[in-house]
């Protein structure tokens, strides 16, 4: 094994994430030295890929550390948690020195990277960095999301931007050649520096939970059509492709329309999605995501909804019983087929809007609290490729905040407000229809009532600051006053209706 300094940068934790971003360092012609704390799980990796010269194996952290040039880098590809701060103190033991780089691309909570930058600032340069793609993009090309020391970000930047995805720019579509050894060139990456400590970590959590929105929305359009309209999978399929080639143009519509063609590979004559159980799973981005929006106090109601519909799946042995037992309306839809096609796709974009606008708004709010500077049409336009909610819709938020960097919501822009004043009677018709034909539908009905909200000029939050003074002093403040000033009421005693109860009325039972 090698013990001399050859490698460009050090990788830990080779799971699938780790041994592909590894291969696609390699690819762009940087030399990685590579370790996993099982050696067998290495040498297989290895032993599979052959590479020509472009890995370097270590048996041990000292051998990776040794085997790294300086100012030494190192990618940590590992479960978050108490595991990075395992391997950054292993790190720190084999002779990880000051100016030396440890960068966090795992789903890390952005409170936690702030941490860990300042608690080892006197050991390396902690560095955090959001990594979207999946294996495929892993692979051929993520969208990155570095944050941290601007200093650290010099030496990373030209391996995150050689081994980003890259848009075309002419296009602004992604340039997709998923050809081992072959990397794409030219392009613009996907990738820029978001900001000092956390920033980086917290705009991968905010698009994590705008992926469980994005994902929810496309499966209540797919039960919608399914269940009003009877369609079977290769319809659905077909409607999805449809959807690929408008403003809904998007790698999770794509593969929509991918998943809907397959068949089972047990029962050949049936579509797999009719055989896969209707019970989600979650690894928490998105719940991070909605708690951080509730402690902020940012309606993101839509991708909190999204998280429930998860929650709620997850259920799926007590809504077996349920549905035994609590009863609504049977879908039954007697109108023209392809005008409620329209419409849920409307419905569908319309609700993406507000999805969005939320993540963007959460993020306009997080700035402020951590003291970061966020370039939103920047972020935009690093996940129009390699990352899981890249889209064509991405290029037109870049749009909005190139006209105003300081937009402060996503629907007052020409573009998205125009789209929606189109679209929002066929939102409506879907909503109402999904609530008349007992069809759940949270996704599109909590985006609706974001919208209705946020257009509101005035909501019943007086009755309600009204009820907290009066049970508990909490103070309001009035609507003929300067915004700050705050009143109480010492609210008379309600008055209680009497009731007379007559002798031999049964009152004494």
């Amino acid at each position: 094994m090698s013990q001399t300094a050859v490698a460009d940068i050090g990788l830990i934790g080779l799971a699938v994430m780790g041994e592909n971003l590894a291969l696609n360092i390699a690819d762009h012609g940087f030399k990685v030295a590579v370790y996993n704390r099982t050696t067998a799980v290495m040498k297989k990796f290895m032993e599979r890929e052959k590479p020509p010269g472009g890995l370097v194996a270590c048996e041990t952290v000292k051998e990776l550390v040794a085997a790294v040039k300086r100012p030494r880098k190192f990618i940590i590809l590992v479960k978050a948690g108490a595991a990075i701060d395992a391997v950054t103190k292993e790190l720190i033991d084999a002779g990880v020195e000051k100016d030396d780089i440890v960068a966090d691309c795992g789903n890390s909570l952005w409170t936690d990277t702030i941490r860990r930058e300042r608690d080892y600032a006197a050991k390396c340069k902690f560095f955090g960095s959001g990594v979207s793609g999946g294996e495929l993009g892993a692979r051929f090309g993520p969208s990155l999301m570095p944050g941290g020391d601007p200093e650290s970000w010099k030496h990373l930047k030209p391996i995150w931007e050689a081994i980003a995805a890259k848009i075309d720019p002419k296009t602004g579509k992604p340039i997709e050649d998923y050809a081992p050894g072959k990397p794409v060139k030219g392009g613009v990456p996907c990738t820029a520096y978001i900001g000092p400590n956390g920033a980086g970590h917290y705009v991968k959590m905010v698009h994590n939970g705008i992926e469980y929105i994005d994902m929810q929305l496309i499966g209540e359009a797919y039960w919608l059509m399914t269940n009003l309209l009877g369609m079977k999978p290769p319809e659905l399929s077909k409607v999805f492709g449809q959807w690929n080639q408008g403003d809904l143009d998007s790698y999770l519509i794509q593969i929509t329309a991918d998943i809907l063609q397959q068949k089972d590979p047990v029962h050949p004559q049936d579509y797999l999605v009719d055989h896969i159980l209707d019970a989600a799973g979650q690894k928490g981005t998105g719940k991070w995501t909605s708690t951080n929006a509730l402690d902020m106090g940012i309606p993101a109601n839509a991708i909190a909804e999204a998280v429930f519909a998860r929650c709620l799946s997850a259920l799926k042995e007590e809504r077996v019983e349920a549905s035994k037992t609590l009863k609504g309306p049977d879908p039954a839809y007697k109108g023209n087929r392809d005008e409620l096609v329209s419409a849920i796709r409307d419905a569908l974009y319309c609700s993406k809007i507000c999805a969005y606008a939320q993540g963007f708004q959460l993020m306009r709010e997080a700035q402020k609290e951590y003291k970061w500077t966020l370039n939103f049409a920047e972020i935009a336009a690093i996940w129009r490729g390699g990352c899981i909610i890249r889209a064509r819709f991405l290029q037109k938020i870049m749009d909005a905040y190139g006209r105003n960097p300081n937009l402060v919501n996503l629907l007052l822009d020409p573009y998205f407000n125009e789209q929606i004043t189109k679209a929002q009677t066929n939102w409506r018709k879907v909503v109402s229809l999904s609530a008349t034909n007992g069809i759940a539908a949270p996704a599109f009905m909590s985006a609706l009532a974001y919208y209705d909200g946020y257009r509101s000029a005035r909501l019943p939050a007086n009755l309600l600051q009204a009820q907290r003074d009066y049970f508990g002093a909490h103070t309001y403040e009035r609507a003929d006053s300067p915004r700050g000033k705050f009143f109480h009421l010492d609210w008379p005693e309600p008055k209680r209706p009497q009731i007379d109860i007559q002798p031999g009325s049964g009152g004494g039972h």
